[in-house]
């Protein structure tokens, strides 16, 4: 038996290429995986987490990266899908060593692969690994990086928020509308801020009471719920902005929620629940339309990053989340096959023109 037979996480993932990295030296134990380079090169961030063990890591990226694809097809940008996760507690095994090492690895796929900020991973670590490497986005603005890629993370997903509402209700706004936030951390914040100015009710949640301490703090008319309780509660928007896997089986039955739109990746815990949620009459924002802006901030970088020329790129995401829910009734599906449609025919149809040799292009 193979190697491509002998897991059921590689046998019919359909990666282009899947590297696992190991530096003893320092530790270093990474997995890059590159779903797609049909538009280009394949982007996406770094993940520093404690998973419970390699399988768990190794299903992590592979669903990451195919979304990181997707993403970047409906983003409209020329760009390819990956992901990569180091192993590990990053407040504990977190070092330079390990961060150049992984930048090692990175620089030997020779651009097949660019790198960006994820869960557990910052700026400061991207100037780290850029020592390494030259493929790296996410980097500080004092070297030539665009910065925290929550800023447009989050506008972004505000923009697909107000498509929703549009498709809705009716109207483009948030306005006197309940918005259950799921996490308060990087992006959720910043959301959260977006949605008080638009004149949304919120209502905040995070694994860390610091973190919700911290938006009450910034905007004492945010409610507080606790983790269990926020996610069925009584809200007009559900907006998960943590970790993925939040809308579970029990959850797509429980929701009070008439859409379900947030910034976390994978957001279902497993295929078949968007159908669920269309039957029970919810709009689900596909994620990775929604939290593209992030996306679309590192990508500018790699052109030379300018903000204004970003923001205008991500306040696009709200033309693209309508579009995707006209093609979902046009077809008779649920917003996140259309999404996926979407992504997988301009992947198609412009990747095909690779095939064209022309002179000087690749």
């Amino acid at each position: 038996m193979g190697v491509f037979d002998r897991t059921d996480h590689l046998k019919d993932a359909g990666h282009e290429q899947v590297v696992f990295c190991q530096d003893r030296a320092s530790g270093l134990k990474a997995i890059i995986a590159v779903y797609s380079t049909a538009l280009g090169p394949a982007l996406g961030g770094t993940r520093f987490y404690p998973y419970a063990d390699e399988d768990a890591a190794v299903d992590d990226v592979l669903k990451l990266s195919k979304a990181m694809a997707y993403k970047a097809a409906c983003a409209g940008l020329d760009l390819g899908g990956g992901k990569a996760v180091i192993l590990g507690d990053p407040e504990r095994d977190k070092t330079e060593a390990k961060l150049r090492a992984f930048g090692r690895f990175v620089q030997a796929l020779g651009g097949r692969y660019y790198t960006a900020c994820d869960v557990g991973t910052y700026v400061q670590d991207m100037d780290v690994v850029a020592k390494e490497s030259q493929f790296v986005t996410g980097r500080s603005p004092e070297h030539g990086g665009a910065g925290d890629s929550a800023v447009l993370t989050a506008y972004g997903v505000f923009q697909a928020m107000r498509a929703a509402a549009q498709h809705a209700w009716g109207t483009p706004t948030l306005d006197g509308r309940t918005v259950a936030v799921e996490g308060v951390g990087k992006v959720g914040r910043q959301l959260v801020e977006h949605l008080v100015e638009d004149g949304a009710q919120v209502v905040a949640s995070d694994v860390d009471e610091r973190a919700v301490d911290r938006v009450r703090s910034a905007f004492p008319m945010v409610r507080a719920a606790s983790v269990a309780e926020l996610p069925a509660s009584a809200c007009d928007v559900y907006a998960p902005c943590a970790l993925g896997g939040s809308v579970t089986d029990q959850l797509a039955q429980q929701l009070q929620a008439r859409i379900v739109c947030g910034a976390a990746n994978n957001q279902l815990a497993h295929p078949g629940l968007e159908k669920v949620l269309a039957d029970r009459g919810i709009l689900y924002a596909p994620d990775y339309v929604a939290n593209a802006g992030g996306l679309v901030q590192v990508a500018d970088e790699i052109e030379g990053f300018r903000f204004e020329r970003a923001k205008a790129k991500a306040a696009e995401i709200y033309d693209t989340t309508l579009a995707i829910f006209r093609t979902a009734e046009a077809e008779g599906v649920p917003p996140a096959v259309a999404a996926d449609r979407v992504a997988e025919r301009r992947m198609a149809d412009v990747g095909r023109l690779r095939t064209l040799l022309v002179p000087g292009r690749s």
